[in-house]
């Protein structure tokens, strides 16, 4: 039993983290391996900073105090915000130019991918598993207007705006609506000169493939674009966050 509890928390670790689970078996022959597997992993996450680049993935709005920035440093103590150099010049040029628009502007990324390994799967995406694909939180109003870094949750995920749908309920699916969540969620509205900016720019880019955002978000905002999509019924809800992929 004690084996087989090892070994399922170093998968969880390794899910969550991707160099976890090493740094947890690295600990396991030490009296103290909490403590050893704390330095282990704080030691690594930092060599990664320095490796990821050779393997061709970049961290991304880490300890940034510039116009892209993590949107909580869980993402960076996870190691869930790497990605390819060609994506991360896609977001600084996002963020320098919402900057320039609309100065004091600060773009927030979440989820992009681990630092190594293209497939290695970033739960509980479906993608997210080259480098090449990148969340961003929305951009919100307080009740004075714009707020640099505002979120409607602590990730920027899962504050759903309110807004039709064409699914049917389904048994298998990650389209959570998470209805007992949404009341706990600030009720900030959408800040719409900025969500319109940036998916514009998104989808002008030549570098973009596809932008993910939900049809009632595109038609409360007026915008649209062959790049601008629907992510389908069976993934994540995007009225929380953009998804973008090259």
């Amino acid at each position: 039993m004690a084996f087989l509890f090892q070994g399922l928390l170093a998968t969880t670790l390794t899910i969550l983290t991707q160099i976890g689970g090493l740094c947890w078996l690295a600990a396991l022959p030490f009296r103290h391996r909490i403590s050893v597997f704390l330095g282990l992993y704080v030691a690594a996450s930092l060599a990664t900073v320095w490796i990821a680049p050779l393997t061709g993935r970049m961290l991304v709005g880490c300890g940034n105090d510039g116009p892209l920035r993590s949107a909580s440093w869980v993402y960076c103590a996870l190691n869930r915000s790497y990605a390819t150099p060609e994506m991360v010049a896609v977001l600084d040029a996002l963020a320098i130019e919402m900057d320039t628009r609309f100065p004091g502007t600060v773009t927030l990324s979440l989820d992009a991918s681990f630092p190594f390994f293209d497939g290695f799967p970033l739960i509980p995406h479906l993608s997210h598993s080259d480098g090449r694909q990148a969340d961003l939180a929305s951009y919100y109003n307080s009740p004075d207007g714009y707020a640099p870094g505002l979120l409607r949750s602590p990730l920027g995920y899962f504050a759903f705006q309110r807004g039709p749908t064409d699914c049917p309920p389904r048994h298998l699916t990650l389209r959570w609506d998470l209805a007992w969540l949404q009341p706990l969620s600030p009720d900030h509205n959408l800040d719409g000169p900025r969500m319109i900016a940036a998916l514009n720019i998104l989808a002008a880019d030549p570098r973009i493939d596809r932008v993910f955002v939900e049809p009632h978000i595109q038609e409360s905002l007026g915008v649209s674009a062959p790049k601008l999509r629907f992510q389908g019924c069976r993934a994540a809800r995007h009225d929380d966050h953009m998804h973008l992929q090259l």
